[in-house]
């Protein structure tokens, strides 16, 4: 995580920076910082179905996977007590699971190369642990691995969750040099001979979570930021550099070993890299066959502020007509304001369907949303973080509409069948203001009983963390709100009619 720390450091110091040369982001998020503003939503501009939030299980389920506390929290809306403080269930839909790379066996006289850096709870063991048998009911296999993060995947399944299945490195023994945290020059690590047999581990665990776990996997990613050059021998964490001419020898296995199992519905997800920027390079190095493999583009959000999510939009879903997620991102801003302009700059410029968080609990309290400490394993803090990002997961849900604000401090999405519109907003400026929602584009807006529009208030710099208010009402097609300096505010607009 370092790594991600660092390139996030970098890249988010200035509001989106260089990334749109027209300039216009910077204007509009300047503007916004120094005076109260007006939105106009329009419904005429649409940019998919929401399909939900996520989070990546990997480390924090392999520590607490058993609890069902922490499932309900993050995997459920339902009100849970934790430390004696009732949390929002944050209501996540999609849940990542880590295949890992470790094993501590020997084959053949050789055993896994070990980072002197990686620490136990980083290590997540495969199942494909000796190379000499391919068939998974031979004693090759072990499928009583991992079972503390599968325990967590199935009871997010239980609790309704949409699942994923990813690879932050190979198993060790289809590394070159048998380390799963990377090559010692930060290189291609995985073994020419083994392309195949990394998309066969795949879709062979793809296959026994159907048949045995009760968990079917929606999509398969082969591959983790996999042109970026930080996996070393020498690392922090499971990863692999696997170079876009890799990728593409790789996707192909992968579609064929998914379909020789008969999971002809599985699809295939690519190429989780560290960035906009990154993604789209990689994307288009692709040939036309090669793109044909891939039903998603996954990419990842450490490029904070900066970045073309433009010009990725265009390129993969304009372009390729292909569905685009923000797969994993995160931040070193536990006061969550960093994540709300994040993405509501993804709302704004990279429309993606789908948002996953990386870890929800972690370490630092910085990153996490749930702290927990690296040594002793013991859960802590719910930061500020938590309570911005259930403004978003409690509310703008899987089957809603993402309309158009044409600002990127705001998102709106429709609920047809509820007529509901849904406002999610930022006030990211040092000073308070009122911010102006114009539905003029819309044939009817009454509002709630008495014209009461629901609000909740996250003030991240102290004070509210998620509290509700019922003293907003509609004047005529407007609705109006005061804002706290670093905020973030939920309306929740009945009897809305397109």
């Amino acid at each position: 995580m370092i790594r991600r720390r660092t390139l996030l450091t970098a890249a988010g110091g200035t509001l989106l920076g260089s990334a749109l040369a027209t300039g216009t982001a910077h204007a509009e998020a300047q503007a916004h910082a120094h005076a109260d503003a007006t939105i106009a939503i329009n419904p005429k501009t649409t940019y998919g179905t929401w399909e939900g939030w996520g989070t990546s299980l990997a480390w924090w389920a392999n520590v607490f996977g058993a609890r069902d506390d922490f499932a309900d929290i993050f995997f459920s809306t339902k009100s849970t007590t934790y430390n004696g403080t009732s949390l929002p269930g944050l209501g996540l839909n999609i849940a990542r699971y880590n295949l890992g790379g470790c094993s501590w066996n020997t084959v053949n006289g050789e055993s896994m190369a070990v980072s002197p850096n990686i620490p136990s709870f980083k290590q997540i063991e495969g199942y494909w642990q000796d190379w000499n048998n391919e068939d998974p009911a031979s004693s090759a296999w072990k499928w009583t691995a991992d079972a503390t993060q599968r325990a967590m995947l199935t009871k997010a399944v239980a609790r309704g969750a949409t699942t994923e299945l990813f690879a932050n490195s190979p198993m060790w023994w289809m590394c070159l040099n048998h380390n799963p945290s990377g090559a010692a020059d930060g290189g291609n690590n995985l073994q020419p001979w083994n392309y195949r047999q990394h998309a066969s581990h795949l879709a062979a665990v793809a296959l026994h979570a159907k048949t045995n776990w009760g968990v079917n996997f929606a999509t398969v990613e082969a591959f983790n930021e996999p042109s970026s050059s930080w996996w070393t021998a020498t690392g922090t964490q499971e990863g692999c550099h696997i170079d876009a001419t890799v990728q593409s020898a790789v996707l192909p296995y992968l579609r064929s070993e998914l379909d020789k199992r008969g999971l002809t519905g599985t699809r295939i997800s690519a190429s989780d890299e560290t960035s906009y920027d990154l993604a789209r390079t990689t994307w288009n190095s692709f040939s036309s066959t090669t793109k044909g493999y891939v039903d998603r583009v996954n990419v990842h959000g450490y490029q904070g502020s900066g970045g073309r999510r433009d010009l990725l939009y265009t390129d993969v879903v304009t372009t390729a007509g292909k569905a685009l997620w923000n797969s994993e991102t995160g931040d070193n801003d536990g006061t969550g304001i960093t994540l709300a302009g994040n993405l509501l700059y993804d709302f704004r410029w990279l429309h993606p369907t789908s948002w996953v968080y990386w870890q929800v609990m972690d370490p630092s309290s910085n990153w996490a949303m749930i702290a927990y400490d690296a040594d002793t394993l013991q859960p802590g803090a719910v930061t500020t973080k938590y309570y911005v990002m259930a403004q978003f997961s409690r509310h703008i849900r899987p089957g809603m509409t993402i309309l158009d604000t044409g600002v990127s401090y705001a998102a709106a999405a429709y609920d047809a069948s509820a007529r509901r519109l849904v406002i999610v907003a930022a006030n990211t400026a040092a000073s308070a203001q009122t911010l102006t929602f114009d539905l003029a584009g819309f044939a009817t807006v009454s509002g709630g009983s008495g014209g009461l529009v629901p609000r909740w208030n996250t003030v991240t710099t102290g004070g509210d963390m998620y509290r509700s208010y019922s003293d907003t009402y509609v004047n005529g097609k407007t609705v109006a709100v005061p804002f706290a300096a670093k905020s973030v505010q939920t309306l929740q607009i009945d009897g809305v009619v397109l």
